[in-house]
């Protein structure tokens, strides 16, 4: 089989306007950034909704992979072979990790959206938008406090960042302002990338416009020695901050490897971000089509509950059904199989690890959402070890349909569709978020820790207890949590697969994020700045003379 890129370098795509017209569009509502893809009209999203709305998460991650993303694009593509008006929503690729050891993500094999080198790489120049305004930002804030008209904004106590969409340890802790008193006021600072800036966050949640610019206005850059947050409004930056993200904000139309529309924009994380496609998107999305296919960021306990509980609070979203995307080699690693024996059958690591699976099921369950299981096909897998998957997911009182959209595209996701078009059709859903915004943030935490998590309880640390206290004194305690963790366990330890129990919380610091409506609680060791590994991707890759280009993936 053929790789990913060249799978994509060889689709026939059709021009952008055709994708359109399906939707109703016509030429003058888009904006073309070349034949593929195009800029909408930020008042789609205005309009009344029409479908429904489907969450594609899953397992936790393993080295194995999952499939989530590929999975989302091939079940778009398979309702649209069953004759349904389908638009799939997802998130852009943030340059760190495409250079980095995860590659591009664009989905996978004939279940990708496309022009995938468009889509892995610049786009339509969102991500460098929300970099441009973060750095105003910083650099007004640092402007005004070598002035001295910062609004009595203590230097020690600063806690906007720098940004670059990049993986460069390096720039995880810097010292700014020597060289005398002409280069501005010597401090510490930090870069984060740009998947984990508040301004990802906001232009993700902003519902349109003047909303995008008041929610800038809000953005807390750090405290005074009273303790009063002193935010971009008070420096002047947001209109001009809203300036430079006038474009960013449109939702971006592309189409699948067979045709159908998919809409992608914005790119915040889901293991220090919130992890989902934005906001206008999805509302865009349900305005002209009947089904709407999206996706939050890695398993259950990150992505779905921050779509639950963030996004679609914020947007008054209604999600209809969930998808659970497992397979079951990963499942396997879950239970204690080593990565060079998956190919070899194994029922008995593979039933330990459906534990990972029933967690996950739950999760989405106790939001009113029906949960359906995608059983993510790969070669290697036994008709023992698929029936195992099935047998259980029935138990648990669940559906489960194999996805082969890899390798068959629409094809191999028709039974995953018809599978899901029953479950919408039986109305079953009753979305609730999980706790009250308004409670204090401790104990959002703590409900989130205990429900969604397993866990028996939170750990603070002086800093984090400090930081809380600091946010509640400032009056931003009352809003809903954003849990930065890591991906590949339930718990704050990543080599804790399964679904462990007997383990406790630790949430070692927190920070406002006030523009987009919500606090980070860091919980371990999280990075917010990756590194790149020894040998990153960028090294295999190429720029041919005929314009053609190797090693994305």
């Amino acid at each position: 089989m053929l790789d990913d890129i060249r799978i994509a370098q060889q689709a026939q795509l059709r021009d952008v306007g055709a994708v359109a017209s399906d939707l109703g569009l016509a030429e003058a509502d888009l904006d073309r950034y070349g034949r593929h893809k195009a800029k909408l009209p930020l008042s789609l999203a205005q309009r009344p909704a029409r479908g429904q709305l489907v969450l594609v998460t899953a397992i936790s991650p393993t080295a194995a992979g999952e499939g989530k993303t590929t999975t989302t694009v091939g079940l778009a593509q398979g309702l649209r072979r069953l004759g349904t008006n389908v638009i799939a929503c997802i998130r852009q690729p943030s340059l760190g990790p495409v250079f980095g050891v995860k590659g591009g993500a664009a989905g996978g094999g004939y279940a990708q959206v496309v022009p995938m080198e468009d889509i892995n790489l610049h786009f339509t120049g969102d991500f460098h938008a929300v970099s441009a305004a973060h750095a105003l930002l910083a650099a007004m804030m640092d402007n005004a406090l070598h002035h001295g008209t910062a609004k009595g904004l203590d230097p020690r106590r600063v806690t906007w960042p720098r940004a670059v969409d990049m993986n460069d340890r390096a720039l995880r802790k810097v010292t700014i302002g020597l060289g005398g008193p002409a280069n501005g006021v010597v401090r510490e600072d930090r870069f984060v990338i740009t998947s984990a800036s508040e301004v990802m966050a906001v232009l993700a949640l902003a519902s349109d416009a003047a909303d995008l610019e008041a929610r800038l206005a809000r953005i807390v850059v750090g405290f005074t020695p009273a303790g009063d947050p002193v935010r971009a409004g008070d420096l002047g930056a947001a209109g001009a901050m809203a300036l430079l993200l006038k474009d960013a904000i449109r939702p971006n139309l592309v189409q699948t490897l067979e045709g159908g529309p998919a809409f992608v924009h914005a790119g915040p994380f889901a293991n220090i971000a919130h992890g989902c496609s934005s906001l206008v998107a999805t509302r865009a999305a349900l305005a002209l089509a009947d089904v709407v296919v999206t996706e939050g960021g890695f398993g259950s306990d990150l992505g779905a509950e921050k779509f639950f509980d963030i996004k679609c609070r914020a947007g008054g979203l209604t999600p209809a059904a969930a998808v659970v995307v497992a397979s079951v080699r990963a499942l396997k690693m879950h239970g204690g199989a080593p990565k060079a024996e998956l190919a070899r059958e194994d029922v008995a690591a593979l039933e330990r690890g459906l534990a990972n699976l029933g967690r996950h099921l739950a999760n989405v369950r106790q939001f009113g959402v029906p949960a359906i299981v995608a059983l993510n096909r790969f070669a290697t897998d036994s008709a023992t070890e698929l029936a195992a998957v099935a047998r259980f997911v029935e138990a648990q009182g669940a559906r489960v349909a194999e996805s082969d959209v890899f390798a068959r595209g629409g094809a191999g996701g028709e039974a995953l569709g018809r599978l899901v078009l029953e479950t919408l059709a039986g109305g079953n859903a009753a979305f609730a978020p999980l706790y009250d915004a308004a409670q204090p943030v401790t104990t959002s935490i703590e409900t989130v820790a205990r429900r969604v998590y397993g866990a028996d309880g939170v750990d603070y640390t002086p800093t984090a207890a400090k930081a809380l206290q600091r946010i509640e004194a400032a009056g931003l305690g009352h809003v809903p949590v954003c849990i930065a963790k890591t991906q590949y366990s339930f718990s704050d330890d990543p080599a804790k697969l399964g679904a462990p129990t007997g383990f406790r919380i630790t949430i070692a610091d927190a920070y406002p994020s006030a523009g987009a409506g919500f606090v980070v609680a860091l919980a371990g060791d999280i990075m917010t700045m990756p590194g790149l590994p020894k040998g990153p991707a960028a090294e295999r890759m190429r720029l041919h003379p005929d314009g053609t280009i190797d090693g994305l993936f």
